[in-house]
């Protein structure tokens, strides 16, 4: 008697089941496929944006990145390395003023007039020229012969645009770097503050800030250098040596701090 109900019992089980299925799977499944079309176009538009998804295994022109066209260099610039290896080859020198001048009456028409024009201003403009000019270096003739001291305002513009042309590597910090960079030029200047001010002559507020702000790292070092002359002249050690070690000073930076403290007071 009760395994006659419990399998009455299964049996009612089964009948509620299959009575719950949908009696026609085949409409059923037409009036799905809206409804997942649907999602689909919403998942395409989220993704791609209405974009045709590609083949699997097919990259798309948009995942490829676009080939770089080589750069031809100017003719003349490359008559200009081949004649002055010296000034225009892989390690340029800073050209006087009045090269111009001085090209054409050397090479007379062996160089396009208009050609020269448009190569010294591709040489002059290029980072790796500027980034000789920022380096402080003198200015040189035909010959590679040192003629002239480079400009303080030369020195800091193309500072300036070298490190605005300048992509941040592994975390370090440029402006830092550049604060410093315009410090040492200031330094080797021979100026004071105002007199360098005056020379560079910066009218955007952004680079005058950052001048500023090296020249007011340079005032602080140079009162600290200052303040180590007079502790040395005080001192009465018999070297800078006996001096670095009496106060637990490196001894290279006493001897950077002392010849500088000797030039401002000179």
């Amino acid at each position: 008697m009760m395994a006659a109900l419990f399998f009455v019992a299964i049996g009612l089980h089964m009948t509620e089941t299959v009575s719950s299925l949908p009696e026609n799977p085949a409409t059923d499944a037409a009036a799905a496929q809206p409804a997942q079309a649907d999602g689909a176009r919403r998942r395409n538009r989220r993704g791609g944006r209405g974009r045709a998804a590609a083949p699997a295994g097919t990259a798309t022109a948009a995942s490829q990145p676009a080939a770089r066209p080589a750069r031809v260099p100017h003719p003349v610039l490359l008559q200009l390395a081949e004649l002055y290896p010296a000034l225009f080859g892989d390690s340029p020198k800073p050209l006087k003023r009045g090269i111009f001048q001085d090209l054409q009456a050397a090479q007379g028409e062996a160089l396009d007039k208009d050609g020269l024009k448009q190569a010294l201003a591709l040489h002059t403009r290029s980072t790796r020229y500027l980034n000789v000019v920022a380096t402080g270096a003198a200015r040189c003739d035909l010959q590679g012969t040192e003629v002239e001291a480079m400009a303080p305002e030369h020195v800091l513009h193309a500072l300036i645009e070298v490190f605005r042309r300048k992509k941040p590597r592994d975390g370090e910090d440029l402006q830092a770097k550049l604060q410093r960079r315009i410090g040492q030029a200031f330094v080797a200047s021979g100026l004071d503050r105002d007199a360098y001010l005056e020379k560079v002559q910066l009218r955007e507020p952004s680079a005058l800030a950052k001048v500023e702000a090296a020249l007011a790292d340079v005032a602080a070092q140079d009162a600290k250098a200052e303040a180590v002359l007079r502790a040395f002249e005080g001192s009465g050690a018999d070297s800078v040596e006996a001096f670095a070690d009496m106060y637990g000073m490196n001894v290279h930076q006493v001897q950077r701090q002392l010849q500088r403290a000797k030039q401002l007071k000179a």
